[in-house]
């Protein structure tokens, strides 16, 4: 339960921005202060909800306690009583949600990267279900998808595809993500019938600002080179694919559509989410000792996920969730429920944490 202390320090904290930001501040400080008064604005509409049900709880009570209260009245206030204090319960589970340290990229866009594993042609048939999950996802929640570099697979899919996924909170959504996919089905060249196990590996990156990280032009080498794999008739006809090379960290990303123009501004844009993820990475590293155990901690060696065509379920393995959703889920349609389930249990990893250090 939140103490009344620290309620009071909330609500005291939102008035003091309200006070300073109308004294007339510099551009800077207001912009700061706006942000964390609308970052407390949920806080203190719950909390105020909370307090309006613990002042009626209160004139239930004392109304039950009047000796001239008739007994009509008190029957109604008894009754009323179990859903007050199940209401300010629930509203003090969800203030510990709400006041949770937030991750700084959870309101970004992000870089979405799918590349085919083991299992050679039907892992890129299934990388490319992967992409068109996340990719029809979006589209529900009305992000934009764009597609920064992709190589095809032989027989259809992709060996990789990287994309631009546009949207607030994109991150905050599609975080938990990273890792190896699995899939298990009968391939479509399988004349026997049965069933392979194949995979692909999902970095899901908040993109990075240009204020994030700064790319001096010196630590970077520039290529172009000629556009390959499929395509139409220009294809291998110009120098129009670039590649950009991070020499300090040996980052490198390639950039293959028609404009060069578009290309060098695409693999950009990849470096610099490249770059910051690793410093994100670096940073949560140090603070992995205190996050034991923790979904979402950005190793993305294990198998997060399987995909069992036959049985027509999906079993994620870090919160041991198992949905008979498959052809929805790969649809696009149920990925939310998935979503839901590991950003609750993420939570739940954060309010023990918080218990711990008490």
């Amino acid at each position: 339960m939140l103490p009344q202390e620290k309620i009071d320090q909330l609500l005291n904290r939102h008035q003091e921005l309200e006070t300073q930001m109308s004294s007339n501040p510099d551009q800077e400080a207001y912009v700061k202060m706006a942000q964390e008064f609308a970052a407390l604005g949920p806080v203190i509409e719950k909390i105020k909800e909370m307090e309006a049900n613990k002042d009626e709880l209160m004139g239930l009570a004392e109304l039950l306690s009047d000796a001239d209260t008739d007994a009509e009245m008190k029957a109604m206030a008894e009754e009323e009583m179990p859903a007050l204090k199940q209401s300010i319960e629930e509203a003090q589970d969800e203030l510990q949600i709400l006041l949770l340290p937030k991750d700084a990229a959870d309101d970004r866009s992000v870089i979405l990267e799918v590349r085919a594993g083991t299992g050679g042609s039907e892992a890129a048939l299934f990388a490319g279900d992967l992409f068109r999950m996340y990719q029809r996802h979006a589209e529900t929640h009305g992000w934009k998808v764009e597609v920064l570099s992709e190589s095809a697979g032989e027989v259809g899919g992709y060996k990789e595809i990287v994309a631009n996924i546009k949207g607030h909170g994109v991150f905050a959504r599609m975080k938990f993500e990273s890792g190896v996919h699995r899939v298990q089905r009968v391939p479509e060249t399988e004349s026997g019938g049965r069933v392979h196990t194949s995979a692909a590996t999902v970095a899901v990156l908040p993109e990075a600002e240009d204020v994030d990280i700064e790319i001096r032009n010196e630590d970077l080498r520039i290529d172009t080179m000629r556009a390959s794999g499929a395509g139409g008739q220009h294809v291998n006809t110009t120098d129009s694919a670039v590649r950009i090379t991070h020499v300090p960290t040996g980052v490198v990303v390639i950039s293959s559509e028609k404009s060069q123009h578009q290309n060098r501004a695409n693999a950009m844009k990849e470096l610099r989410t490249r770059l910051y993820d690793m410093e994100r990475q670096k940073i949560d590293q140090e603070r992995a000792d205190s996050r034991k155990g923790q979904v979402g901690s950005g190793d993305r060696s294990e198998r997060i996920r399987t995909y069992n065509f036959p049985q027509g379920r999906v079993s994620d393995h870090r919160i041991n969730l198992t949905l008979y959703k498959l052809d929805r889920l790969i649809a696009g349609e149920g990925l939310d429920e998935m979503f839901d389930a590991l950003i609750t249990d993420h939570q739940a990893s954060l309010l023990a944490a918080m218990g711990d250090e008490k």
